[in-house]
């Protein structure tokens, strides 16, 4: 399974989560998208690198954005993330100064999506309960992922390949020569918002 070739430091998760937590709380002041400093953040944090931003208030998904390629440096995306996860995921309102101090940041790196070519939804299945890996799946144009997380809540490599099809606008039994599918790993990190934004 595809897996992000090095852990990051302390130092480095603690200044990804005090970015994201800051992107939140200027956007809320603000009312539109903060610009973030050319020069903010080490080198290590220049490098190019995509990510997932998630929200929870309560034990609930708040909101959840991400980048399954690198395009711009680890800070920048996760910067990025991190507002669009409190204002521009549409499936929830955007996120209130109330709400601040109550939410629950999290934030994961994605390594590079890799291909994978199975014959059959039951060898694509086997290979999903053996590696447990972040998933892609594109037919025609309609795309979905779910991060490696969501096999916290959806244990069944059947019932977790079902509803990502279904996300994606696709019969839950779909099947076809033409469907694409890439696997990724990912580090996850978080911590309440209130104290990222003190890191």
């Amino acid at each position: 399974m595809p897996t992000p070739t090095t852990r990051t430091t302390s130092a480095t998760r603690d200044a990804l989560l005090a970015v994201a937590a800051a992107a939140i709380r200027d956007g809320v002041r603000l009312g539109y998208r903060p610009v973030l400093r050319p020069d903010a953040g080490s080198l290590d944090l220049r490098t190019p690198g995509a990510s997932f931003v998630t929200l929870h208030l309560e034990d609930r998904l708040r909101g959840c954005i991400g980048s399954l390629v690198a395009k711009r440096s680890i800070l920048e995306d996760v910067h990025h993330n991190a507002y669009s996860a409190a204002f521009e995921d549409p499936r929830f309102p955007r996120v209130v100064a109330a709400e601040l101090m109550h939410l629950q940041l999290e934030v994961a790196l994605l390594s590079t999506p890799e291909p994978v070519v199975v014959a059959s939804r039951d060898a694509l299945l086997a290979m999903l309960e053996a590696e447990r890996p972040g998933v892609v799946i594109d037919e025609g144009g309609r795309r979905a992922t779910f991060l490696p997380k969501v096999w916290e809540m959806i244990p069944s490599s059947d019932a977790f390949l079902s509803a990502l099809l279904r996300k994606a606008g696709l019969p839950e039994d779909h099947w076809s020569d033409t469907l694409r599918v890439e696997t990724y790993g990912s580090e996850t990190f978080d911590c309440p918002l209130s104290e990222a934004l003190h890191r």
